[in-house]
């Protein structure tokens, strides 16, 4: 096949706004893979570190990664790395925020993840037990989905995390994430561990062992202020390679 025919195939004619579409004008997603929670919070952050572009959410600046896949084999909630240089106060922050149902101060008063997981929009649905009940009835079940986003009441404040799907296609479960943002430079690895212990709940529940964890992320970022803390810590910390 010669160049000029190749241009052609990856050429898409839109007649209706004019322009060419070419396949190198496509979003490109990156992906981290690792074994555990605390090699893959310090992977993604060494990652930002490296190769982030300047970013900005609202007035804050950031350092970003977009469109980012993690995949982690064996997301332990108990990760010796994240215990060991973790925020203790961060990680109870995110327990409470995940394990107890109620109004977030910090988030102007938004619903907790433990009330839109285990009371949806002030219903009494709750999400965790529907979505280990469906993969008990039905391990190989593709639609095991729930959501945080309440869409009417949501309107200053919009969770990060905002779609868990768990499914079991090899016969352990296996959750799949979606998230708008997540802040490496503070929080993020209490997201995981907090994840990975809903994870661990819903498997129980279903009556399955666990399996890897995935998570979607549109903005992986830093903050600025957090930048030089992170680069010493990435630096000073010994990780498996290969």
């Amino acid at each position: 096949m010669n160049d000029e025919h190749r241009g052609n195939l990856l050429e898409t004619r839109v007649p209706r706004l004019g322009a060419t579409v070419r396949a190198a004008d496509a979003p490109v997603p990156r992906t981290i893979s690792a074994v555990t929670l605390g090699e893959a919070w310090l992977a993604i952050a060494e990652l930002i570190l490296h190769e982030g572009r300047a970013a900005r959410w609202g007035p804050d600046a950031t350092r970003e990664i977009a469109l980012l896949t993690i995949a982690v084999a064996d997301p332990d909630p108990d990760d010796a790395l994240i215990a060991r240089l973790g925020d203790p106060a961060w990680l109870a922050w995110m327990r409470a925020n995940f394990r107890e149902p109620g109004a977030v101060a910090e988030l102007g008063g938004a619903d907790s993840y433990a009330r839109r997981l285990r009371d949806y929009a002030g219903t009494g649905r709750d999400q965790v037990a529907w979505l280990a009940a469906r993969l008990a009835a039905d391990p190989g079940a593709r639609d095991a989905t729930i959501t945080t986003f309440q869409p009417t009441t949501d309107t200053t404040y919009i969770p990060c995390i905002s779609v868990i799907d768990a499914w079991a296609p090899d016969g352990r479960v296996e959750l799949v994430v979606y998230a708008h943002g997540l802040d490496l430079g503070k929080k993020a690895y209490a997201n995981f561990v907090e994840l990975a212990a809903l994870q661990r709940e819903i498997a129980a529940g279903a009556g399955l062992p666990t399996g890897g964890l995935v998570v979607h992320v549109k903005t992986a970022h830093i903050y600025e202020p957090e930048l030089d803390a992170m680069a010493r810590l990435v630096k000073g910390t010994a990780r498996p390679t290969g």
